[in-house]
């Protein structure tokens, strides 16, 4: 890739939700961003990373409402801690906004407005489910009940996760509001669609246009062959958000306003530091935007983003990157084990840049979940960073104190050996650009070990106990001075701090890419202070506890536990011919996929060795679909079929529970699938 010309960049991450605290699954998204985008800068180009706090819904509202704080004094609390806590692991955006900003009411309303002028906006009415108490409309996830299949009560209103069966909040026993506890009432509202359908040609266009990755593709196609549904993009008052242009009492959307805050935040770095918007967003445009995001949230910004975007007459974006999700010790983060672990207290016992590191040398460009392995964490950050990189510094510095007064040797003594370390930036570079970033890292370890090899083979702690080899000794530390920096320079996007530090030691102006083309001849270095220190074990030991301590503070604020599991450790009897009626199966997940408008369902077709099933399991929380494909099972295989509001569920599969979530119960791998379990 050449640096001779420079490139118009607009990046961003996904906007976190104002309603809770930074954890380490969403630090990897904004990690993976920002190195990405120091690299760009480094090359010279003209990048700008901008991000914003998800301000508006009813979750918001709520939780004001219970700490006695007016909505916009909440998101304005969140947003100070949600800006502190990245800024603690080097996240430098060039704006932070939010979306409760008169930007994006601007172009939330322009948007919608040239939609609904083209005829890409439908309304129609709706049954929904009402509280009389709170005077609002609830969402499933604010009514409980008892389940209508298992009768365990205290379930939401689209799934039981007892059972995993899923309904209508209309089909609950005894349904109340989560939020009052009064019985809804089921009213009529008009709402507002975008006209998904109407943009299936384009989507089918841009989808096959290397605009996301192609197990990305492959998914979206799956939909897009399953048909598009309208979108329905309104709420009713009382709602923190937008009102809709020309329907009084109408709101946004959370989901329609969040991607528009994009353009809302780079606003605002445009009006404030004089940029051209429309040379970015302006359809034909030749700078380049990136959204970098969770696999979760991929039919939101793949689908319905660059359909609402060409709607409106305004770019669609370059590529949309998708990254997995963060697993701690080969397991989903549990707050009970410790390993949910918030971003301020990871920062309270570690410094961030580990972490930074970490991510960055397992870190590819697909969509695979990245495992945080607390044992490799520490090994290799001591190896590489400190074992490795460091101790070149470490083992030069003093010699060239000691025999050049500071400076380095006037000539290379090895050339050919700086010149290979200068030539492999090209391949770096290559890396860093498409998002693998293990690759380079492994790259710059690789010649880590080359410059240690040459140091170690040249013994100059041996040399200078010898009477007139000081020169040697001062040319040999100062090749490894040279090699040290061509390494600074690589990982500079990924430790931003440590660079910042080996700069000063260096007494350098810049390690930005281009800067590694110059020899450092007859260049003067200051007192070498060490650039990290290894991890240590016991102050992971201390994250882990702290991060349960938050446990015990989070379970203070929660209701009794409810359900029939809660007062006794065993339910209620059944006979053994009860249960003998009961065929279980091994089954294996031939495939596994979300569940369009369910949040908590996850479709599954199951393998029984000769017959597949299709059954709907309420563990999306839990798992990734990618994860569960080619796993074994076990299921209820005679259990009537069930019609829902999402298909026909043939089956159950079973799983066990506790605070932590839902577990999907895995036979020994020589099961095989239709064995019956007995």
């Amino acid at each position: 890739m050449s640096n001779t010309a420079p490139r118009k960049i607009l990046v961003t991450s996904a906007l976190p939700y104002a309603n809770g605290a930074i954890h380490l699954g969403h630090l990897l998204e904004y990690i993976q961003t920002d190195i990405w985008v120091r690299f760009q800068k480094s090359r010279g180009h003209d990048c700008h990373y901008v991000c914003a706090d998800d301000a508006h819904g009813t979750a918001i509202m709520l939780r004001a409402e219970q700490e006695g704080i007016t909505s916009q004094a909440l998101i304005d609390r969140v947003s100070q801690e949600h800006q502190q806590d990245f800024a603690r692991f080097g996240v430098a955006f060039d704006n932070y906004h939010s979306t409760h900003s008169e930007e994006n009411r601007h172009f939330s309303e322009l948007i919608y407005t040239r939609l609904r002028d083209k005829g890409h906006i439908a309304t129609r009415d709706i049954e929904q489910m009402y509280d009389p108490v709170k005077g609002l409309f609830l969402a499933d996830r604010f009514i409980k009940g008892t389940c209508p299949k298992c009768k365990t009560d205290d379930q939401y209103g689209d799934n039981c996760e007892a059972c995993g069966a899923t309904y209508t909040p209309a089909e609950l026993i005894d349904p109340v509001s989560a939020i009052s506890g009064a019985t809804p009432e089921v009213r009529t509202s008009t709402h507002y669609f975008f006209k998904l359908p109407d943009f299936a040609r384009f989507l089918q266009g841009w989808i096959s246009d290397d605009h996301v990755q192609p197990q990305i593709r492959n998914k979206l196609m799956e939909w897009f062959e399953s048909g598009f549904n309208e979108w329905d993009i309104s709420r009713d008052a009382p709602y923190f958000g937008f009102e809709i242009p020309d329907a009084p009492g109408k709101y946004f959307y959370v989901w329609l306003d969040a991607p528009i805050g994009y353009l809302a935040s780079f606003k605002n770095l445009c009006d404030r530091e004089g940029i051209d918007f429309d040379a970015y967003w302006r359809e034909g445009s030749d700078a380049e935007v990136y959204h970098f995001i969770g696999k979760d949230i991929v039919y939101f910004h793949a689908l319905f983003w660059p359909a609402m975007l060409h709607g409106a007459e305004l770019r669609t974006p370059t590529a949309v990157n998708c990254h997995g999700f963060v697993t701690v010790n080969g397991a989903k983060m549990s707050k009970s084990r410790g390993t949910f672990i918030k971003a301020a207290t990871y920062a309270e016992q570690l410094n961030p840049e580990y972490l930074r590191y970490y991510f960055a040398a397992k870190l590819t460009s697909g969509v695979d979940d990245l495992d945080l392995n607390l044992e490799d964490f520490a090994q290799r950050v001591n190896a590489d960073l400190v074992g490795k990189v460091v101790n070149i510094a470490s083992r030069c510095a003093g010699f060239i104190k000691k025999l050049g007064g500071g400076r380095l040797s006037t000539h290379c003594a090895e050339p050919s050996l700086v010149a290979r370390f200068v030539a492999a930036g090209d391949e770096i570079a290559e890396h860093f650009e498409a998002r693998e970033f293990g690759r380079a890292m492994r790259r710059v370890m690789e010649l880590a070990d080359e410059a240690n090899t040459y140091i170690a083979e040249a013994e100059p702690w041996v040399l200078a106990k010898q009477e007139g080899r000081e020169q040697e000794v001062l040319d040999i530390c100062s090749v490894g001075i040279n090699l040290f920096r061509q390494l600074m320079v690589y990982l500079a996007p990924v430790v931003p701090a440590m660079a910042e530090g080996a700069r000063t030691f260096m007494k350098l102006d810049s390690l930005d890419w281009s800067s590694r083309q110059e020899l450092l001849l007859d260049h003067e270095i200051a007192k070498f202070k060490p650039l990290m220190t290894r991890v240590e074990r016991d102050r992971i030991d201390a994250m882990i506890e702290a991060s349960k301590e938050d446990l015990v503070e989070e379970q203070k604020l929660k209701e009794t536990p409810k359900g029939p599991l809660a007062d006794d450790p065993i339910a209620d009897e059944i006979a053994f011919d009860d249960f003998a009626k009961v065929d279980l199966r091994i089954a294996r997940i031939a495939k596994a996929e979300y569940v369009e408008g369910a949040d908590k369902l996850l479709q599954l077709t199951l393998d029984l060795g000769g017959e597949t099933r299709n059954v709907f399991a309420g563990i999306r929380k839990a798992y990734a679909p990618e994860a569960l494909e080619g796993h074994l099972t076990v299921m209820v295989a005679n259990l009537a079929p069930r019609k829902m509001r999402f298909g026909v569920s043939e089956g159950m599969v079973l799983a066990a529970g506790d605070d932590d979530g839902i577990y999907l119960l895995e036979p020994h791998s020589g099961a095989q699938p239709g064995q019956r379990v007995s």
